[in-house]
């Protein structure tokens, strides 16, 4: 005999849709004008308010499915945001034509294309 699920496991497709569904509703409520002025000034991990932790547990997570990426054009000086090919022999693909001067603005473009993402969705 199999043992039973346990309680809150997600099994089925539309349970896990579902769960998913609502997740995305409610990051959307913590995607503030002050959260999102919060990463500005300080995009690298360190000590962050419970909703920017949450928003970017869940990008973390996120991040191989969306496969965005932050591209070295010149160290130190240039910096682009790709998405990498989801084929093989293919090189990754610019998101816009906007450049960088350093990592951390970088981070920060990023982190404005998942929560654009995350109201399209």
């Amino acid at each position: 005999m199999l043992p039973k699920p346990a309680a809150g496991d997600l099994r089925t497709l539309p349970e896990r849709r579902r769960y998913g569904r609502k997740q995305r509703e409610f990051l959307r409520s913590l995607a503030t004008n002050a959260v999102i002025d919060e990463h500005r000034r300080s995009p690298q991990p360190g000590q962050r308010s419970e909703a920017l932790e949450r928003l970017m547990v869940y990008f973390q997570r996120e991040a191989a499915a969306d496969g965005y990426a932050v591209l070295v054009v010149k160290p130190f000086e240039a910096y682009r945001l790709v998405e990498n090919a989801r084929g093989l022999g293919l090189g990754p693909r610019a998101l816009d034509d906007q450049f960088y001067a350093s990592p951390e603005e970088a981070e920060h473009g990023l982190f404005l294309r998942r929560i654009h993402d995350l109201f399209e969705t």
